[in-house]
């Protein structure tokens, strides 16, 4: 799942056909996705088929970004050792500087290894993270948050966090709307941010009716206007305390962060596929006022609402050409 997820998501990334905000399957593809081991030829997996990898390490000194998905048989066995196979370290040695690099899951313990993350912030799956912090004591690690992003490494927890992890480099790449696209091709959410939870326990016998759902949609329709918690509650017919409770449950966040966060993707939404003032994009966004939103939007992603339009408005890359991977 970790190595197929990868060729899903950045395989399904498109240009517009038309240049408008609409998503084509006619759109030219946006990365070039290349699969690479240290000896190509057939690789054994702990399923009943194996992979074939055509390429050898030789393509990643052309790489823009590396991921390491995991291995699980390997992955932890680098800590006993206390180095990575001489053939591994020489082929991570050949991804460019300018280059990113992304783990899912253990693969974290393949960049650690290699001392990537010193001095860094990164994240694993939960059950390998206690084993992770010890044997790297000068990385930084966070075993309940989804991904860690700093800048050009990029870590996640287990295989689904993968998907949240490749679709946030898609956003940064090319925005919301090519990342909603992949996401709605894929099924699956368009977006969580890197420090929700990596699992939520929640008592077996939990009842239905404690699902909050209804309020998130309910608040989904009505971003624009002023919504308090109190009326979020409302929406299930249950106290505050109780909703918050729940809602943090199944949602991973309270409901104000929750709130937050989906007026900041529908306010990306519309500085990309409209010519709205930044009035006007902060008032059907629900932040209120110009000066809310640029607030709001330099807090959570370092530019401001119209240096984010400029960026993205053509669905091009940072750079405005396409991204490698």
């Amino acid at each position: 799942m970790e190595l197929g997820l990868v060729h899903q998501l950045f395989g399904s990334a498109r240009s517009s056909s038309s240049g408008g905000s609409g998503r084509s399957s006619g759109g030219e593809p946006l990365y070039s996705v290349v699969t690479c081991a240290v000896e190509p030829g057939m690789i054994r997996t702990d399923a009943d088929f194996p992979i074939h990898a055509a390429h050898g390490p030789e393509v990643l000194a052309r790489a823009d970004t590396v991921v390491v998905p995991a291995s699980h048989e390997e992955d932890e066995s680098y800590v006993a050792a206390g180095t990575l196979p001489p053939a591994l370290a020489e082929a991570l040695d050949r991804v460019p500087r300018s280059a990113r690099t992304a783990s899912i899951c253990t693969g974290a313990f393949v960049l650690a290894a290699h001392g990537l993350l010193d001095g860094l912030r990164a994240t694993t799956h939960w059950l390998s993270a206690d084993l992770f912090a010890r044997s790297f004591p000068r990385v930084a690690v966070e075993p309940e948050v989804l991904y860690v992003d700093e800048g050009r490494v990029l870590t996640s927890a287990g295989e689904a966090a993968g998907i949240d992890l490749c679709l946030h480099l898609i956003r940064r790449d090319f925005g919301a709307a090519v990342a909603a696209d992949v996401a709605r091709r894929t099924v699956v959410p368009p977006h969580r941010e890197g420090g929700q939870a990596q699992y939520i326990p929640r008592p077996v016998a939990e009842p239905a009716v404690s699902s909050t759902g209804a309020a998130r949609a309910w608040a989904l329709a009505h971003l624009a206007e002023p919504l308090t918690l109190a009326g979020l509650a409302a929406q299930e017919s249950m106290s505050v305390r109780t909703f918050s409770r729940r809602f943090r449950e199944e949602a991973g966040l309270t409901p104000m962060q929750w709130l937050a966060q989906q007026r900041l993707e529908r306010a990306r939404q519309l500085l990309e596929e409209t010519d709205h003032t930044i009035d006007r994009v902060a008032a059907e966004s629900g932040f209120g006022t110009g000066t809310s939103l640029r607030q709001n939007f330099q807090a959570a992603l370092g530019v401001s609402p119209r240096a984010y339009r400029v960026t993205f408005r053509g669905f091009a890359g940072p750079d405005g050409a396409d991204s490698g991977v």
